[in-house]
């Protein structure tokens, strides 16, 4: 599990493309490592990935298709940046709000206001996923713990602080980007129990 706080941007320094799945090597913020060991969770722009050894250099992943095809991480090259975290202990403090690292979809960017210090972001989302967006509610956007802000048919926004634009890659989005989407698991619990105990009301 992790809190949605990134805790630093990594570069990717390689790429190996092999029969069924990529192997990378990212590059990490000084300390990141500390105490890392092999098989420890690690969020990738969101996305859940296990560590293939200590780090003691730089962090190592495979990243299977399925992986690839749900996120953006198959867009990655040499030089992208990516937003990291460490998984969550006991004794972590929730900043932001739980998530499981598991992708529900990628958005595309709709439009970018960049303002002097902030920044407002326009994401496109599916249909299917409309009813657990809202506004005031919890997302995340590339590993980052978000709050909604005001919701239309097809896209919703977000306000990013100039804290969130200097820790993690958000400031680089431009439109057409596209990011990686995780809905906050309570709210689909909720959403979804809520539904079935009106379904069966009317039954």
């Amino acid at each position: 599990m992790f809190s949605g706080i990134v805790q630093g941007k990594g570069k990717v320094l390689k790429i190996t493309t092999k029969k069924d799945h990529l192997s990378c090597e990212i590059s990490f913020p000084k300390g990141f490592n500390k105490s890392l060991k092999k098989g420890a969770s690690i969020s990738v722009n969101g996305v859940c990935l296990t560590s293939l050894d200590d780090g003691k250099k730089n962090l190592n992943f495979d990243i299977i298709d399925e992986t690839l095809s749900r996120t953006n991480l198959g867009y990655l090259k040499e030089g992208s940046v990516v937003n990291l975290e460490r998984s969550i202990s006991p004794s972590s403090e929730i900043g932001g709000h739980l998530m499981s690292g598991h992708i529900h979809f990628t958005g595309k960017v709709k439009s970018c206001l960049d303002k002097d210090s902030t920044k407002d972001l326009a994401i496109y989302f599916p249909n299917n996923f409309k009813k657990y967006i809202f506004e005031k509610g919890y997302i995340g956007i590339n590993g980052c713990s978000l709050t909604i802000g005001k919701v239309s048919k097809s896209y919703f926004l977000i306000h990013l602080i100039p804290e969130t634009l200097a820790i993690t890659n958000l400031s680089a989005l431009i439109s057409e980007s596209l990011v990686n989407v995780e809905i906050d698991q309570n709210t689909i619990a909720i959403v979804e129990t809520v539904e079935k105990t009106l379904a069966a009301q009317k039954s």
